[in-house]
């Protein structure tokens, strides 16, 4: 049975995009609706919170230190000493309606994140999926899409996982390392009611891949993580006190605690579920894999 401890009460609107990072030891999300990241030390038991003045989707480290981020208004570097930002790419210009939400570095050192319409604005699929290299080129990867989330990659780097949220779909592709591309779409793990699917309550979030090449999904609207076996089928759910998890990561010294971010952005269930927001952790006997940094 997995114990789920709740660690922190940070009290998060739209806490997203869990990090460990292996150097400094310590775990860093964003809080997507209050333009700030959290940065976590569960040994001292500290959080700081820094503004940024801009919405941040996903951050990743760099190698040559700092933080790239994926903003509301585009690809930016992040100095943690000065909190100067410096934009280096903004493929959808200045458009209001549109953010970057979630993302992840690959194991060549390039930045995917996706880009969705604000809630409340109609999205008629319109999310697209970028990919920022280190010598600062932005490439399109996958249009069309409903609100991308959740990406992650196999251990052997040969497969890509990318969740469609709305659509109810993990999909996997073939993975080029060497050139950075995916072909051969299939459904990895189809979660809603149509046929073939699994008729799960909620929708697949953000997600990690673990050592084992399981895929970790956390279910907005569902209340729990789901652990998919490589093909497709659930080896383990864990059930947690928050409608709206939204991402997961593993961290510790041993990669073997699994980070789970959660949303409060409905007064209506923040009631129901008073921990919603908070940040949550459950010790396992199975190990994550280390983040790569952004090589730019």
């Amino acid at each position: 049975m997995d114990q789920v401890e709740h660690i922190l009460p940070c009290r998060n609107k739209l806490g997203e995009g869990p990090l460990w990072s292996e150097a400094q030891e310590v775990l860093y999300w964003v809080d997507i609706e209050n333009d700030c990241y959290c940065r976590f030390d569960p040994i001292s038991d500290h959080m700081d919170i820094i503004q940024t003045g801009v919405a941040v989707g996903v951050l990743a480290e760099r190698e040559r230190g700092g933080l790239v981020l994926a903003t509301k208004k585009g690809f930016a570097f992040w100095n943690e000493t000065s909190k100067i930002l410096r934009y280096s790419a903004q493929p959808f210009g200045e458009d209001p309606r549109l953010r970057f939400n979630d993302g992840a570095v690959d194991c060549r050192g390039r930045f995917w994140a996706g880009s969705k319409v604000e809630d409340g604005q109609e999205h008629p699929d319109n999310g697209t999926l970028y990919r920022l290299d280190p010598d600062g080129s932005v490439h399109v990867m996958l249009t069309n899409i409903g609100v991308p989330n959740g990406i992650g990659w196999s251990p052997d780097n040969t497969i890509m996982y990318f969740t469609d949220s709305p659509r109810q779909i993990i999909t996997a592709y073939d993975f080029d390392a060497e050139h950075g591309t995916i072909t051969q779409p299939r459904p990895f793990v189809v979660t809603g009611d149509e046929e073939g699917g699994l008729g799960l309550a909620g929708f697949p979030d953000g997600l990690c891949v673990d050592s084992d090449g399981y895929v970790w999904s956390a279910f907005w609207d569902g209340g729990k993580v789901i652990r998919f076996a490589p093909d497709g089928t659930i080896e383990r759910t864990i059930d947690l006190p928050v409608a709206r998890p939204t991402a997961c990561t593993f961290g510790g010294a041993g990669l073997n605690e699994l980070y789970i971010t959660s949303a409060a952005v409905d007064d209506v269930l923040k009631q129901q579920y008073p921990l919603s927001g908070d940040l949550f952790r459950v010790r396992t006997d199975i190990k994550g894999q280390p983040k790569y940094k952004f090589a730019g």
